[in-house]
């Protein structure tokens, strides 16, 4: 077995109780395992599926867990109760509602293309659970660390569009391919500065890898680019359908999108898949900009990193509570003349940055936490103006009437001339 694979503490605790008369297992100070020596091959398969189960339960786990935490502060925020009838505090509902959505009647639309219908909440949901292998969260507790571990996560996460269109010209539904055309717009308008937010991170760390990500900040990097951390954030919350960008849900507009010939089991898979985004999302956005699993002794890793989650989901729980959904205008104004022109301003001053003090330190890393300092210091001197810019380029001009006749008022039901013709 690669010692790089056995370097995740998860993957050798399983793999080496199972099979540790191996030669990297020996090394590691384990003497023997249940399965004699030969069959590391089925020692591999068995230790795959074990960790697949573990974090796929624990995404379900996590999704339970969003959807009730979620309900519970938006009644706060909206001076209501919340769920409160199954369970301590209602902490069962989404027990609940799981299991009422598996006993209803699944639905197939007659003009549907079934094999598309069905295989999108399947292409949905894939992509969303297998971002999650490659996220440390704690000290060498990961499926796999991937060397593109950030290219990976912008790659995969790229289908979620290409699954709501998916669903929604299966349906051969009129409001659910409206859905679809916003998803595909939101997906190539946001795909971009997404990517180009990371790159700034790319030039201070060197390295895709989501370890090496959170290794390197001395500074959690929402400090030192503050311009990349806003793009990220604000291009995950469209690319997860979230408020004030989710209008492939708009109900007000859309009944329910995509979803909305979807029952049973198909709609749960996909309300699964977006509120596994959500969850998939703040450990993204906690690993790279907020420093992952780090912390300070003697909490552990993984309550730091829990902790840091938490954060990122009670901030966008509090945008759903506080702003109103943006139109489709308004959303892609925002992506093609705000975001995109701060990723570029942060790319140019990283870029001048990087290049003026680059000089690989002892431990290895690009920069020492002072030059991090100096950096997060002229980054903050240019967000500020950057994001005041942006904003005055985006605001809405006042609507003037350039009308030369006067305008006859409707009248009020309190007006005559309101109930006349009422008797023909």
């Amino acid at each position: 077995m690669s010692e790089t694979i056995l370097d995740s503490s998860l993957f050798r605790n399983v793999y080496c109780y199972v099979a540790g008369g191996s030669e990297g297992c020996v090394s590691h100070g384990y003497s023997e395992g249940f399965l004699p020596a030969g069959y590391e091959w089925l020692a591999f398969a068995i230790t795959a599926a074990v960790l697949a189960i573990l974090f796929i339960q624990g995404a379900l786990g996590g999704v339970l867990a969003l959807i009730w935490g979620e309900r519970r502060i938006l009644a706060r925020f909206q001076n209501r109760v919340g769920p409160n009838r199954w369970g301590p505090f209602g902490s069962l509902t989404s027990v609940a509602d799981a299991i009422k959505t598996m006993f209803k009647e699944d639905i197939v639309p007659d003009q549907a293309d079934r094999f598309l219908f069905n295989l999108a909440p399947v292409i949905m949901v894939v992509p969303v659970l297998m971002v999650f292998a490659v996220i440390p969260i704690g000290v060498g507790t990961l499926v796999a660390d991937l060397n593109i571990g950030l290219l990976f996560v912008i790659a995969i996460t790229s289908a979620s569009g290409l699954a709501i269109a998916m669903a929604a010209w299966s349906s051969a539904n009129r409001i659910a391919i409206f859905s679809g055309l916003r998803a595909v717009a939101l997906l190539v308008s946001y795909e971009i500065p997404m990517a180009l937010s990371l790159l700034g991170v790319l030039m201070i760390t060197g390295t895709l890898s989501m370890t090496g990500t959170i290794e390197a900040q001395d500074v959690p990097f929402i400090i030192v680019q503050p311009l990349g951390f806003l793009v990220f954030f604000l291009a995950a919350l469209a690319e997860m359908s979230r408020t004030p960008f989710d209008l492939t849900e708009a109900e007000s507009e859309l009944a329910a999108g995509h979803l909305n010939d979807y029952s049973s089991m198909k709609f749960g898979v996909l309300f699964l898949a977006e509120w596994a985004a959500t969850v998939a999302g703040a450990m993204i956005i906690a690993t790279v900009f907020l420093s992952g699993w780090r912390g300070f002794s003697p909490i552990p890793s993984h309550i730091w990193f829990v902790g840091k989650v938490v954060a990122v989901i009670f901030l966008i729980i509090w945008i759903r509570a506080t702003w109103p959904r943006l139109r489709i205008d308004q959303v892609l104004s925002l992506a093609w003349k705000g975001l995109f022109e701060l990723t570029m301003i942060n790319l140019i001053v990283t870029a001048i940055l990087t290049a003026a003090m680059a000089d690989r330190e002892a431990d290895g890393s690009l920069f020492s936490a002072g030059e991090l300092w100096i950096m997060a210091a002229v980054n903050w001197a240019v967000f500020f103006p950057s994001v005041y810019l942006i904003g005055k380029l985006l605001a809405s001009k006042p609507y003037e009437d350039d009308s030369s006749e006067p305008q006859e008022l409707y009248p009020v039901a309190t007006e005559e001339k309101a109930f006349e013709g009422a008797a023909d």
